[in-house]
């Protein structure tokens, strides 16, 4: 006698919000944009490398800080249009919440951080789960999600609903609910 297995429809995840930021006060976080991982995945350098280096560029010209974080051993491998200039914050760190066991929360509040704007490889991994440690730190967070992807688009899926539904949720997409997360898009995001 079998079970009979059972399918359930992911809820599909509300649209991205336009967002505007006080670049003084938002830290534009990059994970794991490096060589090893966009060569296996062609997600990786066809969308995700494109749209982060458009948002760095415009977060370095409006001032906001930024820090990398990368779960590889060697830092040097960041792609060229998303390397790391002197002065970033670099978290390294082998979990997922890249809180977790670093320093990264006191430096971000030593700038006077508040807002943090996540972008990187694997919404269901790092970005899911540092979302979930930087609003238990207080900070109000924002996800572009074309400057994230994952392997499959399940797990894309998965780590968006993960993203909005998680301690604090804010299932209905509000545009910076306090110490909550936002889904939005590099096009949605200024820098006020």
């Amino acid at each position: 006698m079998s079970k009979a297995l059972v399918t359930l429809q992911m809820p599909s995840p509300p649209d991205p919000v336009p967002v505007a930021i006080d670049p003084a006060t938002t830290a534009l976080l990059v994970f794991d944009v490096i060589e090893h991982i966009c060569a296996r995945q062609p997600k990786c350098r066809e969308q995700l490398v494109p749209a982060v280096a458009s948002l760095l560029q415009r977060a370095r010209q409006a001032g906001v800080a930024i820090a990398y974080g990368t779960r590889a051993a060697n830092m040097s491998t960041w792609l060229p249009e998303v390397t790391p200039a002197p002065g970033d914050i670099k978290i390294e760190s082998h979990a997922q919440d890249r809180f977790y066991n670093t320093d990264l929360d006191k430096a971000l509040k030593a700038k006077g951080i508040t807002t943090l704007v996540l972008t990187g490889w694997k919404i269901s991994g790092s970005v899911t789960y540092t979302s979930v440690g930087a609003t238990l730190r207080g900070y109000t967070v924002v996800v572009p999600v074309d400057a994230t992807s994952d392997a499959t688009d399940y797990e894309i899926v998965i780590g968006k609903y993960q993203i909005l539904n998680q301690n604090s949720a804010n299932s209905t997409n509000e545009p910076l609910k306090p110490r909550t997360s936002t889904l939005s898009r590099t096009d949605l995001i200024k820098f006020k």
